[in-house]
């Protein structure tokens, strides 16, 4: 009798601790998936980031304005009293983009100009225009695009002269593109429009060389094409004389 209540209680138990598995099972199924949707959130939200966190993650420290670039008259830009240090601050007052000198445009060792230029060496600044803003928002693989070309400029100038220190100031145009750049350090003047015509040019070289290979890529393939079509050409027109010929000796 008793050995039979110890069976009953122990297929109890077994039971019991059968159900307690699978509800355990299910619960860390259900914990295990939620953290996985968790963390694919996060890996989403760190994928899609804006264009401003691109920017300050990679340049950290750097400016970001979003101010209407096509305001900039660009034949001032490039003059050596045109005020580019006041884009290297958060939230840039607006009424630099109408600026207007006040007298003739002073040279480039004039003392104050030397001091304008000093306070941005070492920094970076951009400045994106409303309308690029939000259609970067709306759309990832811009701002990525975006960012590869404003960081392929920063890397040229780089390479052109290798001086560490050195100030970037960057106004993008409502597609993108490098519409004003000026680029500063100790042991050069600051540049104007005329640096991004250069840069542009040197783009637009380099986009021929890439339509070049493409074509020479396409007129080999053609010419690989008509060798082999008057290849088998001949095949089959020797093959056709071959039975021809053994049609009649065989008449």
């Amino acid at each position: 009798m008793n050995l039979g209540l110890s069976n009953l209680s122990n297929n109890h138990y077994l039971n019991y601790m059968s159900q307690q598995s699978k509800v355990t099972e299910q619960n860390n199924s259900v914990g295990f998936n939620g953290i996985l949707s968790t963390k694919a959130a996060e890996k989403t939200a760190k994928t899609e980031c804006s264009f401003k966190d691109m920017w300050q993650s990679r340049f950290p420290g750097a400016y970001y304005n979003v101010m209407d670039t096509a305001k900039i008259d660009n034949s001032l830009w490039g003059r050596n009293d045109y005020p580019w240090e006041k884009y290297f601050t958060n939230n840039a007052d607006e009424s630099v983009l109408d600026w207007k000198p006040s007298g003739a445009e002073p040279k480039m060792s004039d003392p104050k100009v030397q001091a304008r230029i000093s306070s941005t060496i070492g920094k970076k600044a951009i400045v994106v225009p409303p309308v690029l803003e939000e259609k970067m928002k709306s759309d990832p693989e811009l701002a990525k695009k975006v960012m590869v070309g404003v960081e392929n400029f920063i890397a040229t100038q780089n390479a052109a002269n290798p001086n560490p220190r050195k100030g970037f100031l960057i106004a993008l145009d409502e597609n993108g593109e490098i519409a004003h750049a000026c680029v500063t350090s100790e042991k050069m003047t600051v540049s104007s429009s005329d640096m991004v015509e250069a840069y542009e040019r040197r783009k637009e070289r380099h986009d021929e060389y890439e339509r070049m290979a493409e074509e020479n890529v396409l007129k080999r393939k053609l010419l690989e094409k008509q060798e082999a079509d008057r290849k088998d050409y001949i095949n089959n027109m020797t093959q056709i004389a071959i039975d021809k010929y053994e049609k009649n000796t065989v008449l």
